[in-house]
């Protein structure tokens, strides 16, 4: 299918994202949630927001819950699935219990990206570059909100796939403090002529103490894949000792499938649950 697709079709398809191409035609059934909304200050709009709690959080008065946060997470995005895969995991013993934010979209395009230079980035994005202003609501508006509601602990992880994947490396690289850990499924890295690629030995250089958790995948797609493996050089030779990191090819795996078919063993390694040191004082 990919190589009778014109280049502007095969963008819009990355671009698109698991929203776009594997959205179901009816209503995904989806663990019990609940929605707020703030009117955001940042973005001049409103944003709906859906929390998945995990079990026992009712029950128990004391306990706090790290957070993972999700851009495409509405409810007709990818919200249900991932919270389905959470909940699962958790009640088998196989994911440390924690809260879900999803971030419902309203302009992805502009929200999930950066500036570009390049005119084929603008012949189907056109409206772009709103990812600062996206961060900056997370970093100062929903965080804030979901503390204040919640009973949220201060480690946090982000996952999302193509352009919301794309948005978590830039975040990774522009305020790597503001997520513990970070999970880019499939990311658009080839925004703006691998922009985010090409200055990544630099950046790098420029934080020998940088302390974080990230993650990166690739399916069978000849967009995406070779940006992924560039990274992976630079992180190869020059990631600071206290990253830990993963590139995981997976060509068994296409752009559109990738988020459901992966995330479940992702999260069950990248966040397992916390076992107690036996013995401890």
């Amino acid at each position: 299918m990919r190589t009778s697709m014109t280049c502007v079709g095969l963008l819009l398809l990355v671009l698109g994202g698991a929203c776009a191409s594997t959205r179901p035609a009816v209503a995904e059934p989806v663990p019990p949630h609940q929605t707020f909304t703030i009117d955001s200050a940042k973005l001049k709009e409103p944003r709906r927001i859906t929390v998945y709690l995990p079990p026992g959080y009712a029950t128990s008065a004391e306990d706090r819950f790290p957070v993972l946060y999700m851009p495409d997470g509405g409810l007709k995005e990818d919200f249900p699935h991932l919270a389905t895969t959470v909940d699962m995991a958790i009640r088998a013993g196989e994911l440390r219990p924690l809260i879900i934010v999803g971030i419902e979209n309203t302009v992805r395009r502009r929200d999930m990206t950066g500036p570009t230079t390049v005119a084929t980035d603008l012949e189907v994005a056109p409206v772009t570059g709103g990812s600062a202003t996206f961060r900056a609501f997370i970093h100062e508006e929903l965080m804030p909100e979901v503390e204040r509601r919640y009973r949220a602990t201060r480690e946090r992880a982000i996952i999302g796939e193509s352009l919301a994947g794309y948005f978590i490396v830039e975040t990774f690289f522009l305020q790597p403090d503001l997520f513990d850990t970070y999970l880019a499924l499939s990311p658009s890295l080839w925004w703006n002529a691998e922009s985010l690629v090409k200055g990544a030995g630099e950046w790098f250089a420029a934080r020998p103490d940088l302390c974080a958790g990230l993650y990166l995948s690739s399916a069978d797609e000849t967009d995406i894949g070779p940006a992924v493996a560039r990274l992976q050089e630079v992180l190869r030779t020059s990631a600071p000792p206290g990253l830990k990191w993963e590139v995981e090819p997976r060509p068994d795996l296409r752009h559109d499938n990738i988020y459901r078919k992966s995330s479940p063993s992702v999260l069950r390694k990248w966040l397992p649950p916390v076992v107690a040191a036996e013995n401890a004082p």
